[in-house]
């Protein structure tokens, strides 16, 4: 018989070093990002930031803790979030998130969060492979995620956000061109 511990989130804040907690199954994060995942998760950020401007109802931060419920705790590369009330960690979906893949967490990224995400109603998922200079971007339709598209060099604006933002693509990846 196999036994399947379940954790909760007063486990998840015991725990020492950098996890997350999906469904009750906890998953070590990989080790600090590479420099351009975490380059480029900062760009991101910045551009999100810079677009959203002086408006005060929206935040843009990055590697926090959404606590999803008791036993699902996830911690996004960037997040655009609106009206939180919460200081200590997400309570609610935000509206745009991006996950910047590496080997270690592609297949979490690519199922497990995108299914997770969707359900949770986060408006806009964003997965970027820092390798191949790309992001694909996913709207949120009816319930379910439909590709917006392949993005290299061109720029989106979100449309369905408390915020208007933006993202330059051309900027995010420009350091890595050669």
């Amino acid at each position: 018989m196999c036994v399947v511990e379940y954790y909760t989130y007063d486990d998840y804040c015991q725990w020492k070093g950098d996890w997350e907690l999906i469904s009750g199954v906890p998953l070590a994060m990989a080790p600090a990002p590479m420099i351009n995942h975490q380059v480029i998760a900062g760009d991101i950020l910045f551009e999100l930031k810079s677009s959203i401007g002086e408006c005060r109802e929206c935040l843009v931060f990055g590697e926090a803790d959404w606590k999803v419920n008791d036993d699902t705790i996830v911690k996004p590369d960037v997040v655009l979030i609106c009206n939180e009330t919460n200081d200590a960690y997400m309570t609610k979906a935000p509206e745009i998130i991006v996950e910047v893949i590496s080997k270690t967490t592609a297949k979490r990224d690519e199922k497990t969060k995108f299914k997770l995400y969707e359900e949770e109603k986060v408006k806009y998922y964003i997965i970027v492979y820092p390798n191949d200079l790309k992001a694909k971007i996913y709207r949120l339709e009816n319930g379910k995620y439909t590709k917006e598209g392949d993005f290299l060099t061109e720029s989106y604006n979100f449309e369905e956000t408390t915020c208007k933002a933006s993202i330059d693509f051309k900027k995010v990846f420009k350091r890595f061109r050669k």
